[in-house]
């Protein structure tokens, strides 16, 4: 099994990473590639850095480029995208010298690349696209591709109406860690009693970019509401140094127990509907989307708040009072989580597994 991935923040990889974990758990061989790193001249990191300055500094740029040309409705990129096809010659080498039997896609534009490969009978093994967004816009798209393993029955409806192949709904893949009591947690909340007695921890993540906006007012917001603002600002020096300066916010390092930490807040406030998100739904954690990334991070925030497994907090004070409401025990808490926990159908690594050995059409 050869699963390519992307190293695009951490989402993407830690799916990848944990797909393999499963296949080599179960006898199988496989392996993790980085479609960055098959693009030819450096290309692969001139697209991470453009992309990562854009969400930063420039988030105006994607959101018209997101509207203009990702945005679902305008239908798939029925040739596959130039720039994924660069690496093309590099994937069918690999999938010929190791004879994979199936190639699973955990980012966009690796699900254009093996639906062209595919359609031009370039690729001798099927390629089952494992779509990680709860919003799929187009570039997930290629009529090429064999089979799509989606996160809710919407996506897979999207998918539907746009190409012809099966598209199945298996829900995320976290780690079984998240699922479980976790270890960690009594060293949390520990960690918490002693920076503010009597606080409900509350986390706030800005995913491993550290992007993010409006932050410090909300990590002010729920300060003054009692609550003690977590926050997680990935790689971003200069936002951890700007939080820093916030009273009554405790400010993390990089996190490497994210199943304890997740087991030890109350609610998690994200910006990004994306694997930290999911993992908080594993963790049955409730998830409340504020002042989310535009482009895909705001329509999947708002995908999640439709199928009623996260809220939506269009302003502080409703993110206050959904925060407030969210973290007590009782009907709504309970709903959101069991609603949440559904998501989790099927592990998709069996459905992959199922096409290894179907021929070129």
């Amino acid at each position: 099994m050869l699963i390519v991935s992307a190293s695009m923040g951490a989402g993407h990889d830690t799916v990848a990473r944990e797909l393999a974990r499963r296949a080599r758990e179960q006898g199988h061989d496989a392996q993790v590639l980085d479609l960055l790193r098959l693009l030819p001249h450096g290309i692969g990191t001139g697209l991470r850095a453009s992309y990562q300055s854009s969400v930063r500094h420039f988030p105006w740029v994607y959101a018209g480029i997101y509207q203009a040309l990702l945005r679902p409705g305008q239908g798939p990129r029925p040739s596959g995208v130039p720039l994924a096809r660069l690496a093309g010659r590099r994937l069918t080498e690999l999938a010929e010298r190791t004879g994979a039997d199936v190639v699973v896609p955990v980012f966009h534009l690796a699900a254009q690349l093996t639906g062209h490969l595919r359609a031009m009978n370039r690729l001798p093994c099927p390629s089952a696209v494992f779509l990680l967004d709860f919003a799929v816009h187009r570039q997930w798209l290629h009529p090429g591709n064999d089979l799509y393993l989606c996160l809710s029955d919407a996506a897979a409806r999207e998918v539907r109406r746009a190409v012809t192949a099966p598209a199945e709904v298996t829900g995320p893949v976290v780690a079984p860690d998240f699922f479980a009591a976790s270890a960690g947690a009594a060293a949390w909340h520990q960690r918490f009693e002693r920076y503010a007695p009597g606080r409900p921890p509350v986390l706030l993540s800005a995913g491993a970019w550290g992007a993010a906006a409006g932050m410090e007012g909300a990590a002010r917001s729920l300060a003054a509401a009692g609550f003690l603002p977590v926050v997680l600002c990935g790689r971003n020096e200069r936002l951890r140094l700007r939080m820093a300066r916030v009273p009554g916010v405790l400010v993390l390092d990089w996190v490497t127990d994210m199943p304890g930490l997740l087991s030890a807040v109350r609610v998690l406030v994200d910006n990004a509907a994306g694997q930290t998100a999911v993992q908080a739904l594993a963790a049955g954690l409730p998830v409340v989307g504020y002042r989310p990334l535009p482009g895909h991070g705001a329509a999947g925030v708002r995908h999640m708040a439709a199928l009623g497994v996260s809220e939506g907090a269009p302003d502080g004070t409703s993110l206050v009072r959904a925060v407030e409401r969210l973290s007590m025990d009782g009907a709504d808490r309970e709903g959101v989580t069991a609603r949440g926990r559904e998501l989790f159908r099927e592990d998709p690594l069996a459905r992959a597994a199922a096409l290894a050995g179907t021929p070129v059409a």
